[in-house]
């Protein structure tokens, strides 16, 4: 099989188009210095919230509320996301979007601090959804919490898995690369999971809890 070529890839991102909120939500964080997500990843994380039916998810890292919007679109009316952050700047921007969303104040809860130390304090098998999306030194650690966090049947999703073409490439041997590299081989022989590797965005690790 030939490769993706970059006309797909670009067409496939480019396939659903975000809201104006979203896109307003995502040059707020540009500005802040937190990467928003791209559409193709907020449509993948869309599809896995409503695929759930999820009404309890957990969002490790908040950045400017672009994947809580695109989770909080395909979860049920009564879902509740629970975001963590450890930047009050990226929480504030968050906060605003989802009011520009219209989003009642009751469906989300916003933590600030940690996730290190927030995440222990989470009920065990009480979600539908984790995804990490935060500082990857702390991957592995964000795994296996989420792992406990989630139900059966419930889904966990990593993003930046593929890190800017880094992973894949075997002469990549920095510490964040090889962090990455190292944790999706792991989860991938993880017999409590059922995972995949999807090339959207920069790569996005989906995972369902057995």
């Amino acid at each position: 099989m030939g490769a993706q070529k970059p006309a797909s890839w670009a067409y496939t991102e480019d396939f659903i188009t975000p809201t104006e909120v979203i896109e307003q939500a995502g040059g707020r964080g540009e500005s802040l210095g937190c990467m928003p997500v791209s559409a193709g990843v907020g449509a993948a994380l869309r599809l896995l919230a409503a695929s759930l039916r999820a009404t309890h998810v957990v969002e490790i890292g908040t950045g400017a509320g672009v994947s809580g919007l695109w989770l909080l679109e395909g979860m049920a009316p009564d879902g509740i996301l629970t975001s963590i952050d450890i930047e009050p700047e990226h929480q504030r921007a968050a906060k605003e979007a989802f009011a520009a969303a219209g989003i009642p104040t009751q469906r989300t809860r916003v933590i600030g601090g940690d996730a290190g130390q927030v995440l222990p304090r989470l009920t065990d098998g009480a979600y539908d959804l984790v995804l990490v999306d935060a500082d990857k030194p702390s991957y592995p650690v964000y795994a296996e919490q989420a792992i406990r966090l989630l139900r059966s049947g419930g889904v966990l999703v990593m993003d930046n898995m593929l890190w800017h073409d880094q992973v894949a490439d075997p002469a990549a041997r920095d510490e964040t690369t090889t962090i990455l590299r190292d944790l999706g081989k792991t989860l991938r022989e993880d017999e409590r999971l059922i995972p995949t590797l999807l090339p959207v965005g920069d790569g996005l690790l989906a995972a369902v809890k057995r």
